[in-house]
């Protein structure tokens, strides 16, 4: 059986949001708000400060942290004048990642949900774990970078982790009351993105805007753009190595178009389960905190007799590359999992800046997985958090230097 994968023996009293104002995070209090019976404890963004006092105003948490610090001042006089002095009395405000950090071990709280997209978001993950909380996981960089170092610290702290990722929760929700020793293929299913059908000759003149609008989610920049290439589909192979203990062999990726079957799993005697629900982020962090007490969270029901066909078509990985070179990555050691992700980070980056094309997204991780520099220091070293960060601003550092 896998770990606790009903959730019914460790449920959700209280929640720190780390990244609140995000797609993922805002969703999450969309649900609590909703079911009611979560408290907020903490709340954490970047610089989207002003979404944030709304939410502080509304969810009264007691610990608070910004990434910003130059928006601190504003910050605490805004608040100020929309809470009654005893409630900014009783909300601490905190900094940069020593305040991640602080809020991750604060022992006030039971489960921790990771939205904070990118490799920021690692260290206050392994701090939750390693302070015993349960982890409800979106961000799916520290999964690709240090899969092997979490699933230990799992272990070793008797706490669980439960995918928010669509596709990875559609698996949990498959697995629920199944002996994973029994498990033959795990399917990802894939939208294709926007660009799904061009070849690399119709991507040249891609720009920022084309590659945002995604044709059925609604997300973030950084992930809405790692769609648009296949990389997004690279990671979540990447995770589910991890979080459910297969080799990358076994992981397949299809096109299903309309996103309503989010993931299959193949068993040994030919049976297939698969979960399918309209498009909406909602559910998986409805499942991520409830398992199987479902809840009425005002999602949209599926209607079978307008559904029309179900069809599925192979990537392309020729032209997104992005997608085979995450296979590749996955039979490597795992620090070649932070060049993969790193690269592709500061690729994305430098696309939204409008430094590169689209196209050298995937070409920048490409040349970053076959430098000598880069391969020759990695394979020296262990799986640590130290090495993954130090390969992570190495490989930072090499993708800015192919513009320089």
């Amino acid at each position: 059986m896998l770990q606790n994968d009903l959730r019914q023996f460790n449920k959700v009293e209280s929640v720190a949001i780390f990244g609140s104002t995000g797609f993922i995070g805002k969703q999450t209090l969309d649900v609590i708000r909703r079911c009611g019976d979560i408290n907020v404890f903490a709340l954490t963004c970047d610089t989207n400060v002003d979404v944030l006092i709304n939410q502080i105003e509304e969810f009264k948490p007691k610990l608070v942290c910004i990434n910003d610090e130059s928006k601190l001042d504003y910050l605490k006089s805004q608040l100020s004048k929309k809470l009654s002095p005893s409630e900014f009395s009783a909300t601490k405000i905190l900094t940069g990642l020593d305040g991640l950090i602080e809020i991750a071990i604060d022992k006030n709280y039971d489960t921790a949900v990771c939205a904070i997209v990118g490799m920021i978001g690692l260290q206050p993950t392994i701090a939750a774990i390693s302070s015993k909380k349960n982890i409800a996981l979106a961000n799916k960089e520290s999964l690709v970078c240090a899969g092997e170092i979490i699933n230990d610290l799992l272990i070793e702290n008797g706490v669980s982790l439960f995918p928010i990722d669509s596709e990875h929760s559609a698996i949990k929700q498959c697995l629920a009351g199944e002996d994973e020793s029994k498990i033959d293929k795990i399917i990802l299913t894939c939208s294709g993105g926007p660009f799904y059908g061009m070849k690399r000759e119709q991507l040249r003149e891609i720009d920022p805007v084309k590659a945002l609008q995604h044709p059925i989610w609604s997300m973030g920049k950084k992930i809405t753009i790692d769609s648009s290439t296949l990389v997004n589909k690279g990671l979540e192979v990447l995770e589910a190595k991890w979080l459910f203990h297969k080799e990358v062999d076994d992981i397949q990726v299809v096109i299903q178009r309309g996103s309503i079957i989010h993931s299959m799993v193949s068993f040994i005697d030919g049976s297939v389960k698969a979960q399918l629900s309209v498009p909406s982020m909602n559910i998986p962090i409805e499942y991520a905190l409830y398992g199987i007490d479902r809840r009425d969270i005002g999602a949209e029901k599926l209607d079978f007799n307008s559904i029309g066909n179900i069809s599925f078509d192979i990537p392309d990985t020729n032209t997104f590359k992005g997608l085979s070179l995450a296979y590749a990555v996955g039979k490597k050691p795992l620090l070649y999992s932070t060049i993969y992700n790193s690269a592709n980070e500061e690729a994305v980056n430098l696309f939204l800046d409008g430094k590169i094309s689209f196209l050298q997204i995937s070409d920048f991780i490409e040349e970053a997985l076959k430098d000598a520099s880069l391969i020759s220091a990695v394979n020296e070293r262990n799986n640590t958090i130290e090495n993954i960060l130090l390969t992570e601003k190495e490989t930072r550092a090499f993708v800015n230097n192919l513009i320089a």
